[in-house]
């Protein structure tokens, strides 16, 4: 569990973060699996712009429910961390000295938008095996016409690397790709966006039949900016041989409003070897924290863009909630909800009964030998 002794029970903030905590550690405990041996829960979450000093900055508050919501978690993909990492250091001192966090550097250019990709995981539960990198496409190979000889070309990277590493759980390696894709225009087939899907998807499960691959375990996971199940973004995953449970597919949406399935987790494994335990979630944090019934005690944090334009002007009552609702509070937790995954590890009893036939057929075959 997280630490709490920086908390001031004194100061009305310190109550309030207290209080909501109780709540929600309900909450989670109800809708979460408990962390046990011979299973894994294995998360994606994009937290808005983390972190930025946008809209005042985020709060001790909010980095306290963000560690109570990601204490819950064996491993957890995180999107969206900027070039600034005094908040993944925070966090991580929150959640205590058994988290450790991977990442990568910034992604340069207009569209990498100074992020970074991550992955927080508890040591208690999950090591970190050896293996990370940033993915870059293959170079597009032709021979030329006038020569014969084979010439390689560049290709179009996507706008975000996408961050692989290799993790270990039990008796079972497996490989996470976390992904940002590019979101470009507001239509649900963006031909880039599409096009990043696809190539990303197709890239990654040529691993799961390569004989030196560290782990042919692949699980492919975040914001894939994805409107909808019947969009040619979520087909072109599936297409490449990725398997998304059906825990997964009955979900809602990850956005705030619960409309928009831009986040997935998607796997191409061993048969029985990382198997889903049916048990699949969206965690909705904004009905215990940062409630809309909480928009007045906050009133103060938000300063005066709270009450008042840009223009000078006193903002009504529903301009009031719009910010409070729409912006000031995703920036203190984010504009998309935490999506877990359940995965059984444990293997050992269908282990252990095969090795037992193995031994009884082998003693019967000597037997009548």
């Amino acid at each position: 569990m997280p630490f709490y002794q920086n908390i001031n029970p004194q100061s009305a903030e310190g109550k309030r973060t207290i209080r909501n905590l109780l709540l929600l550690r309900k909450a989670l405990k109800a809708r979460i699996p408990e962390k046990q041996e011979g299973s894994l829960l294995i998360a994606t979450w994009n937290i808005r712009e983390f972190d930025t000093p946008k809209y005042g900055g985020r709060t001790a508050e909010a980095f306290y429910y963000i560690a109570e919501i990601i204490s819950r978690f064996d491993i957890i993909a995180i999107q969206e961390v900027k070039e600034d990492l005094s908040a993944l250091k925070t966090l991580t001192a929150i959640l205590g000295s058994h988290w450790k966090y991977l990442f990568t550097d910034v992604t340069a250019g207009r569209q990498g938008n100074g992020e970074r990709l991550a992955f927080l995981l508890d040591t208690q539960k999950v090591r970190f095996g050896g293996l990370a990198g940033e993915m870059v496409l293959p170079p597009f190979q032709t021979k030329d016409r006038s020569t014969g000889q084979v010439v390689y070309e560049p290709v179009k990277q996507l706008a975000r690397t996408p961050y692989l590493c290799g993790f270990k759980a039990g008796w079972t390696t497996f490989i996470l790709t976390t992904v940002h894709i590019l979101y470009g225009s507001a239509a649900a087939n963006d031909p880039d966006r599409l096009g990043e899907i696809k190539e990303i998807a197709q890239a990654i499960a040529k691993k799961a039949t390569d004989k030196y691959e560290w782990s042919n375990n692949l699980v492919l996971l975040g914001d894939f900016n994805i409107y909808s199940p019947e969009d040619q973004t979520y087909q072109a995953i599936k297409a490449a041989g990725f398997v998304i449970p059906d825990a997964l597919k009955s979900l809602p949406g990850s956005n705030v409003p619960k409309n928009k399935f831009y986040d997935q987790i998607a796997f191409k494994v061993k048969p029985r070897r990382f198997d889903p335990t049916g048990k699949a979630g969206i965690f909705d944090y904004y009905q215990y924290v940062f409630t809309l019934n909480d928009e007045h005690s906050y009133a103060d944090q938000m300063g005066s863009a709270y009450s008042i334009t840009s223009k000078g002007r006193k903002k009504t009552a529903a301009e009031k909630t719009r910010y409070y609702k729409t912006y000031w509070r995703t920036y203190q937790m984010s504009d998309h909800l935490p999506m877990w995954v359940e995965i059984k590890t444990d293997h050992a009893d269908a282990y252990l009964t095969a090795k037992l036939h193995s031994g009884k057929d082998s003693t019967d075959e000597t037997r009548h030998g």
